[in-house]
Order: structure tokens, then C-alpha cells, then sequence
């Protein structure tokens, strides 16, 4: 007699027939929800969200920030004011807090990055290509080609961690079907160690009267 397929071979049958069509359909609403606030929205738009919606606003907007959706407001500034908004009293910083947004952050562009990650090697990069909401063209999208194929994963934390490489080897990633677990970790990592040094930045030059973000 034969056995019943399992609930995990089910799954994996779904996923094979249509994970394109999900992840896709999910790409699709966050690039409309993008292109929406491109449109409507800018950085105070961004800060009333964060503002009226805390942690939540946070998320969903560095969501958008690792799919590399981010039209609207320069998200490098999203964290300090978050932390300027809820993590600093007048006997200086909640260190909870900011643990807290710091760790939304991270999930949120988390998410994104493996959202493309995932779209990219379903896809894969012609496919990409073609696609009116990716923003990178094929001339730059090599040059990161290149820096995955001789670094391997490492590149993958090392530009996330920098101001004008984060997500741009996400695609190479996905194209070379890195594993997707170890992405998630490594990618995680790189988002953090940016935010990380960019507070502090922002913490410094508040502190020598450069800045009077917070």
C-alpha cells in the first residue's frame, strides 16, 4: 500500500510549482507600496510614520529598505531618529530601546534582503533585468557580480556594512544559490554592524555641536 506524501514533500511540491509566483506577488505589493510613497511620501513622511507607528513603522519601512525599495526617504537617518525619538531621555539613553530598534531594524531589512535573495534565485538576473522596480543596471549589477565571485559569502556582510554598497550583493548571492540560511545570518550581521557605527557617528557629532538631529 502506498504511503501518503508527507506535509514537508507537499510543501516542497508547492514551493517548486509556485514559490516564483509568491515571492513575486509579494515583490510586487512591497515595489507598489514603494513606488506609493516615492510618490506621496518623503523623509518628514518617514519620520511621522515612525513618529505615529514606533517600531512597527520601523519595520515595515527597513522592509522596504533591504528589497532595495527605498525611493522615498535616505534610511540612514531612520535609526538615529528613532533612537533620538525613543531611546533618549534626559539622563541620556534608553539602552533597552535601543536594543529593541536596533533589532527591528535589522529584522526589517533582513526580510527584505532575503525577499530579493529569494526572487533572484527563482528568477534570476535577466529576469531581474527586465523588471522596471530593480534599480540597478547590468553594468553596475557586474561589478557586484564580481565582488561575489571572488569573496564568496564574506562580501555579503562586508557590503551591507558600508553606506553605498548595502544590498547590492544580494542578487549576485541569489543568483549563485548561496545558501539561504547563511545569507540571512550574514547579511543580518553586515545590517547591524551598519547601524551599529552610524548611530554612533550621529551620536558624535550631536555631541560636537555638528548635528542637532536628536
Amino acid at each position: 500500500m502506498a504511503t501518503p506524501p508527507s506535509s514537508r514533500s507537499a510543501f516542497r511540491a508547492f514551493a517548486e510549482d509556485y514559490g516564483l509566483l509568491v515571492v513575486a506577488g509579494t515583490f510586487l505589493a512591497l515595489a507598489a507600496l514603494g513606488a506609493y510613497l516615492f510618490v506621496f511620501g518623503d523623509s518628514e513622511l518617514a519620520r511621522e510614520l515612525i513618529r505615529d507607528y514606533g517600531i512597527y513603522a520601523l519595520f515595515a519601512i527597513f522592509i522596504l529598505e533591504g528589497a532595495m525599495l527605498m525611493y522615498f526617504a535616505p534610511s540612514e537617518a531612520l535609526v538615529p531618529f528613532a533612537i533620538g525619538t525613543f531611546a533618549t531621555t534626559s539622563n541620556g539613553y534608553d539602552w533597552g530601546m535601543i536594543v529593541v530598534i536596533f533589532a527591528v531594524a535589522t529584522a526589517g531589512a533582513t526580510v527584505g534582503q532575503v525577499a530579493l535573495f529569494l526572487l533572484a534565485q527563482r528568477g534570476g538576473r535577466e529576469w531581474l533585468l527586465r523588471k522596471p522596480w530593480f534599480r540597478i543596471d547590468e553594468s553596475r549589477l557586474d561589478r557586484f557580480d564580481d565582488w561575489f565571485e571572488h569573496w564568496g559569502w564574506v562580501a555579503v556582510p562586508v557590503s551591507n556594512a558600508l553606506l553605498f554598497t548595502r544590498g547590492m550583493v544580494t542578487v549576485p548571492a541569489g543568483v549563485a544559490e548561496m545558501d539561504v540560511r547563511r545569507f540571512a545570518a550574514v547579511s543580518a550581521l553586515g545590517t547591524l554592524v551598519f547601524e551599529a557605527w552610524l548611530a554612533l557617528a550621529y551620536h558624535y557629532a550631536v555631541e560636537l555641536g555638528l548635528l542637532t538631529f536628536f
